[in-house]
């Protein structure tokens, strides 16, 4: 195992723009002498402030060799046709005149950066601010070492529960609550199951084998090592080895046919709904007797903060279960009141989900999405769209790539 290839990346909610395609602004400049610095600066955001470049620092310092610094200052914004012989602002043009500056014409970048690769290459143009959108969700800026391990290990288990069985090839979900490190629910993709469909939500995962004639997209020649959780990987190569995985293939079981075999078939259960489903059997098993009117269902429909960890009532399972053990009428149980849907877990899942699944994702008030692969295809949450950006949205989850090199999918040879 590499733990130095180990990483959790965050997918930031707009994708980031190449340095060389960002638009820029073309402002006014001076050499200044570092000791009138405050009193131009202060007298500049009087007569000009930048009110459209607020991600903009006034000053540029440049260390010159021997350790002396040089500074520049933006003295206000200059028009596209302009040029260095055109006139500033009068009261710009007296502070030019008073310290005895030379200005010129430089480019700045219009906007602020959306990631931190992005704000690296703006400050190679010009100083600017980086103020990650973190909506309060712990992990944006970085993980502890405790952190990072708890993400890890989460992540293994779900890369076990999608190896699990024979001939295994679906994705695989896990529903967690981070506070207690506990796992609510765990499910794999039932689009097409050899097991009978029941009303009950399952909160054990199920084995599913391979349809008939599925193993004819599979090279007999290709190795383990061929599809690796690698992040330099060809994304492209690993759909072709796992068309049934439904969020990688969405129309997959369509294109099968099932007269001869024992199996039902439903488009929509894809691990993260089949989760869901299972995290919701959970609730009503624990609370029986809540009802849909009760009032603490209401929550403020943008709790994707760290506040909402609060919100959520949580459960003790041991609790309770000594409650229900002394009240058949689960009386104890009812008392801490039933949380609302999902808010303040995590869920961890294998591919990358599809749109469906990220929107209901967002409906269940998730707090945070960690996957291990990418889906080019019909990825919602960075590949193809990016969901967790879309402003209209009544709530916001942070989404992370965990990329572990070490681990393997078996491939039938």
């Amino acid at each position: 195992m590499n733990k130095q290839l180990q990483q959790i990346i965050h997918i930031p909610p707009n994708p980031p723009v190449p340095p060389t395609h960002q638009s820029t602004e073309k402002v006014y400049a001076a050499l200044i002498e570092p000791k009138h610095a405050n009193t131009i600066i202060r007298r500049l955001n009087q007569i000009a402030p930048l009110q459209n470049l607020q991600h903009l620092k006034r000053i540029q310092k440049k260390q010159l060799e021997g350790g002396k610094p040089e500074l520049y200052v933006v003295l206000c914004l200059a028009s596209e046709n302009e040029t260095q012989s055109d006139r500033m602002p009068p009261d710009v043009e007296d502070i030019v005149n008073s310290y005895h500056l030379t200005p010129f014409i430089t480019e700045v970048n219009k906007f602020a950066a959306l990631s931190k690769e992005e704000w690296e290459e703006q400050c190679k143009l010009w100083p600017t601010s980086y103020h990650p959108p973190t909506y309060n969700i712990p992990g944006i800026t970085g993980f502890s070492e405790e952190d990072s391990k708890a993400v890890f290990n989460f992540m293994k288990s779900t890369v076990e529960l999608a190896k699990s069985g024979d001939h295994l090839i679906v994705n695989a979900a896990m529903i967690v609550d981070p506070l207690f490190g506990q796992i609510i629910a765990s499910a794999c993709d039932e689009v097409c199951s050899w097991h009978t469909g029941t009303s009950k939500a399952k909160t054990e995962t199920c084995g599913f084998k391979q349809l008939e004639g599925f193993t004819s997209h599979v090279d007999a020649n290709i190795t383990t090592e061929d599809i690796t959780f690698l992040s330099n990987g060809s994304a492209n190569n690993l759909q072709q080895f796992y068309k049934a995985v439904s969020c990688l293939n969405p129309w997959w079981f369509a294109q099968q046919s099932f007269h001869s075999s024992p199996c039902y078939c439903h488009p929509l259960r894809h691990a993260a709904i089949v989760a869901i489903e299972a995290s919701a059997a959970r609730d009503r098993h624990l609370f029986p007797a809540s009802g849909h009117n009760e009032k603490s269902y209401g929550v403020d429909c943008n709790s994707s903060s760290s506040g909402s960890l609060a919100k959520r009532q949580r459960v003790n399972l041991e609790n309770v279960k000594n409650s229900g053990e002394q009240d058949a009428n689960t009386e104890g149980s009812n008392s801490l009141g039933r949380p609302y849907l999902c808010t303040g877990y995590d869920i961890y899942l294998i591919w990358e989900p599809c749109a469906m699944c990220a929107m209901a994702l967002v409906h269940q008030r998730i707090r945070r999405i960690f996957y291990a692969l990418p889906n080019p295809e019909t990825g919602a949450l960075g590949s193809v769209h990016r969901l967790q950006g879309e402003k209209s949205l009544n709530h916001h989850y942070a989404v992370f790539r965990v990329v572990m090199p070490e681990l393997e999918f078996p491939v039938e040879r």
